[in-house]
């Protein structure tokens, strides 16, 4: 396997850290993250002023000549698999892909293959430059198994750190489109009661709190407001259903990105998803408010009704503004179409 050496200086008040002092001054074209620099500093892969420096916490003085040898991407150890993807955006750095409900993005225990991740790897074949130092998908974010729509993956290092840096900073334009149980409304009092959710002009519902994994369920995300990590949600109410009105078809938006953030959200503030099996996506609708055969459909809607439906962002690489809108799957059309009948 081949190397390359990339040489440079450490410049003026360096960072207390190796692997910091590294992330700030490597050149930028060559687009290695601190995580990648820590493992190549611990791989024996970087000398200071010539000589090997193996521990990521060492010191480094200002003027330090630093060589870092960076191995060619070797082959992922996850398996390839021939599985039909309908990309929307492709080029040399990224692809964008709507995903349907039932994948899983990455492979875990449980779920080592039939993942996006293995659709991905036949589809890009030798197209994949390596991020990391293997030739794999950059996965900067993902949506949930059974949640459909857009996500964008990095086929390249500089545009796995491009896109990660706008998702740290949160200027990745996300929109999703649910369907939930009530109608999240400023003039509803008990929402006013509701910590840490407001309401902002518009009837734009503002979910502000922390999120954590569960204490005893940990396949769950629980809603904190002291430790966690900060998640902000907001989401108006595009159409609603029932006479009386009990269901709304709503827009959500991400301001942060957590794990079943919008899920966890809208159950907190009493409106969980439609068929969300571990948020409450089953209640007892007023016995008037559909047809026998519309209730059975909103009882039987397989999975959470949760799309992503758009996604926007700069181009990591050319600084292109990107932005796509992936039209709903043919169950949460479907059901939408159901609910319309009924309250037209």
């Amino acid at each position: 396997m081949g190397t390359r050496l990339i040489e440079f200086h450490i410049a003026a008040t360096p960072p207390p850290r190796l692997d910091k002092a590294l992330s700030r001054d490597v050149p930028d074209g060559e687009n290695l993250s601190r995580t990648r620099l820590a493992r190549l500093i611990q791989e024996g892969a970087v000398s200071v002023n010539g000589k090997v420096i193996d521990d990521p916490k060492s010191k480094v003085a200002e003027g330090s000549i630093v060589s870092v040898a960076v191995s060619e991407a070797e082959e992922s150890h996850i398996e390839p698999e021939d599985i039909p993807l309908e990309v929307v955006f492709e080029d040399n750095d990224l692809i964008v892909v709507n995903k349907p409900a039932g994948m899983v993005v990455h492979p875990a225990p449980g779920s080592s293959n039939g993942t996006l991740v293995n659709a991905l790897l036949h589809h890009c074949g030798e197209d994949l430059s390596g991020v990391g130092g293997v030739k794999r998908p950059g996965i900067v974010h993902r949506i949930d198994k059974d949640t459909s729509g857009l996500l964008v993956v990095a086929k390249s290092d500089a545009a796995h750190h491009g896109l990660a840096a706008q998702f740290h900073a949160h200027t990745v334009e996300r929109y999703y489109r649910a369907v939930c149980y009530g109608v999240p409304d400023a003039n509803d009092p008990r929402l006013r009661g509701v910590k840490g959710v407001s309401f902002e002009p518009g009837n734009i519902m503002r979910l502000t709190t922390q999120l954590a994994r569960h204490k005893t369920d940990r396949q769950k995300q629980a809603v904190l407001f002291h430790g966690g990590k900060h998640a902000v949600t907001r989401a108006r109410v595009v159409e609603t259903f029932g006479s009386p009105s009990v269901l709304s078809f709503v827009e959500c938006w991400l301001e942060t990105g957590r794990t079943h953030q919008i899920r966890v959200h809208m159950a907190h503030a009493g409106h969980s998803l439609i068929g969300d099996p571990v948020y409450g996506g089953k209640r007892k609708l007023a016995t008037r408010a559909f047809d026998e055969a519309t209730t059975q459909a909103i009882s039987d809607f397989p999975r959470q009704a949760l799309h992503a439906a758009v996604l926007g962002f700069e181009h990591p690489v050319n600084g292109g503004i990107l932005r796509f809108e992936a039209d709903l799957p043919e169950d949460m059309q479907s059901l939408l179409d159901a609910l319309r009948q009924q309250s037209s």
